[in-house]
């Protein structure tokens, strides 16, 4: 039997998905605003993420990075961003697919998306907007120079998607 029902799930985290990505294609044309800066969390596991290996050594699972003072060279596009943080004075290139970004948070207005995987671990397809791997926790018991990995961000208003997923 044919799955009939809309997805209003995939829906609106696509959507969600599209407010990371607006976000930072504004800075890279306007600068960061303001006080505004960005928490990204990102699970390291991601088959496209694109990291130094004794990063994802260090951070198996997710990891954080912090958009503030010291980012180099931020690109993005359809499907994700790159960007050069710097990782105990060393410079690093990271390239991070919007599917993989598990939270964004912009402490500065206390504003914060989360994003899950579908209940059952399963990849969604390129054409749903998204490739998932399975969930992960926050590895964060280091931190690096700024714009690097390490704790959670600072709490804020959450705004999850489960309410909209089916039981």
């Amino acid at each position: 039997m044919q799955d009939d029902r809309m997805r209003y799930d995939r829906m609106v985290e696509r959507a969600l998905r599209g407010v990371v990505q607006d976000s930072l294609r504004h800075v890279v044309e306007h600068g960061l605003p303001g006080d505004h800066h960005f928490y990204i969390t990102f699970r390291t596991g991601h088959p496209d993420v694109d990291l130094a290996g004794y990063l994802r050594e260090r951070y198996p699972e997710e990891m954080t990075i912090v958009l503030q003072y010291q980012f180099y060279g931020l690109e993005v596009d359809d499907d994700g961003f790159s960007v050069t943080l710097s990782f105990n004075n060393r410079h690093e290139r990271l390239a991070i697919p919007f599917a993989a970004v598990t939270m964004f948070h912009d402490p500065s207005v206390n504003f914060a998306l989360q994003f899950q995987t579908p209940p059952d671990g399963r990849r969604l397809t390129a054409a749903e907007g998204r490739r998932e791997a399975p969930p992960s926790s926050v590895n964060g018991d280091d931190t690096a120079d700024d714009g690097a990995a390490g704790d959670e961000p600072p709490g804020g208003k959450v705004v999850t998607l489960d309410q909209f997923r089916k039981k």
